[in-house]
């Protein structure tokens, strides 16, 4: 016999061990069934390939645990200690009796303080958010912090640029983190070009093959900006020229970002510095990142970090938690709106129990197989009461929830299983009535631009179409 004959056993021999280590790998691992089920039926149909691919995206090489546990001792010497937040954990649970619960859950799952004292203020789109984060940035004089998903090459990414090296050649210290995927969305990639104007940027888990990677797991999709350690700035946009409408970009897309001031912003500033030293090891600590900070407002917020590592989940059981307080109203614009099978029955217990829940939704998204596996979802939302709408003209990229006019969330998350475990995430709730009020009007705004959709419209789509629809839903785990 040849060595060919044996060739067939060979591969037979390895397949079946790297199966196995799948399994064994996935069951003492994967908290959800779905994935074990997933990763290791994938390992045993696809001889050697289901393995690779499980090496490649099912593991998580992620563990910034230790990092935050290293930073917070640092901290402790001359950074957050001369924080003082004052908690508003009793204060708010006394004056809003329904949410005592949800202020508990998300205490015992962030480890966060709900502080009070911060401002909080509603910036419409690129055309109101750039201006203010620009001049932000040129006022600096501490330091600057930014981290951001997307950083385009473009008229809009330059501008950031240029302000950004303003502020490094006036001596102020500039620290600059781009996700590894979307800092090469344009060419050359941003990471570089800042390097080459002398900022100090990195990017954040970094591949060789952007295009293939582009929707590949662990992607940190954070939007925050720190100025002086006492202006932030946080929401669902990306510095592209897309969000500069007044500029008639060819890809234009309406979003949400937030000027925040107060004690939070402590905890927007800790979130980055975490990041920044597992992409550097370089720990920020000291009055320059970490000033003392002052009450500038009358609403209480907290931090609620995501991703999939050591915060795995924590916001989805705080969406579980708001839906299940929720006594009136609940509203929910998403870009994307894929969620799981226990977000959707949430859903629908909400609305049963007789709360108006209203989803807003992009009628076309950017990404048409995530539109496409949203379709199969919403016919039974809305029987079960939901009410759906499709938003436009514009690709609406916010993330905005509201409950009872009282509690928001605001921040990078998506209602989909890549913001909800693949990617991480950075949200901020917040207790206010007048914030509510606010964003109810700015949905308001989009409603009266908006079709509400019926079951039958859903089900009446054509046969090849809905099968297509179907079809893209099995893909929704990963989407």
């Amino acid at each position: 016999m040849t060595l060919t004959d044996f060739a067939p056993l060979v591969v037979s021999f390895f397949h079946i061990v790297a199966a196995l280590a799948v399994t064994v790998d996935a069951v003492f691992r994967k908290r959800h069934v779905q994935s074990v089920i997933g990763w290791t039926g994938l390992a045993w149909m696809v001889p050697l390939g289901g393995a690779i691919l499980y090496l490649c995206f099912g593991i998580n090489r992620i563990h910034r645990a230790a990092i935050a546990i290293g930073l917070e001792k640092s901290w402790g010497r001359g950074g957050l200690r001369d924080i003082q937040p004052v908690p508003a954990d009793v204060e708010i649970a006394a004056c809003h009796a329904t949410f005592a619960g949800l202020i508990r859950l998300s205490a015992q799952i962030t480890r966060n303080p709900l502080v009070k004292g911060n401002r909080i203020e509603p910036l419409v789109d690129g055309d109101e958010a750039y201006p203010a984060m620009l001049a932000a940035i040129d006022g600096a004089q501490r330091s600057v912090t930014l981290l951001s998903y997307i950083f385009d090459n473009d008229d809009a990414g330059r501008m950031f640029l240029q302000a950004l090296q303003r502020a490094t050649q006036r001596g102020v210290p500039v620290r600059v983190l781009i996700d590894g995927v979307g800092a090469r969305y344009t060419r050359p990639d941003m990471v570089r070009e800042l390097r080459r104007a002398g900022v100090q940027a990195e990017a954040f888990l970094p591949t060789r093959v952007p295009r293939l990677f582009r929707y590949a797991n662990l992607r940190n999709h954070r939007k925050i900006l720190v100025v002086d350690g006492q202006a932030g700035f946080t929401g669902g946009m990306n510095i592209r020229v897309g969000h500069l409408l007044g500029l008639r970009p060819a890809y234009p897309l309406n979003c949400l970002h937030f000027r925040i001031e107060g004690p939070v912003v402590a905890d927007m500033q800790r979130a980055f510095a975490i990041d920044w030293a597992f992409a550097t090891g370089e720990q920020l600590n000291g009055e320059a990142w970490f000033p003392p900070l002052a009450e500038r407002g009358m609403i209480a917020a907290r931090g609620i970090p995501d991703g999939p590592d050591a915060d795995l989940d924590n916001m989805l059981q705080i969406l579980l938690g708001a839906l299940s307080v929720a006594q009136h109203r609940v509203r929910i614009v998403t870009p994307y709106f894929v969620p799981d099978d226990v977000l959707l029955s949430a859903l629908k217990v909400t609305a049963l129990r007789g709360v108006v829940v209203d989803i807003v939704l992009p009628l076309r998204s950017n990404i048409p197989v995530v539109d496409w596996a949203t379709r199969p979802l919403l016919a039974d939302l809305i029987d079960k009461g939901c009410r759906v709408y499709f938003s436009g003209p514009l690709f609406d990229h916010s993330k905005v929830f509201l409950v009872d006019g009282v509690w928001s969330l605001i921040g990078s998350t998506n209602w989909d299983a890549r913001s909800l475990r693949l990617n991480f995430e950075y949200n901020l709730e917040c207790y206010d009535r007048t914030l509510a009020a606010k964003l109810d009007a700015l949905i308001d705004a989009r409603l009266a631009l908006a079709q509400r959709i019926s079951a039958e419209e859903l089900r009446s789509r054509p046969f090849f179409v809905r099968l297509r629809d179907g079809l893209a839903r099995l893909l929704s785990p990963y989407l």
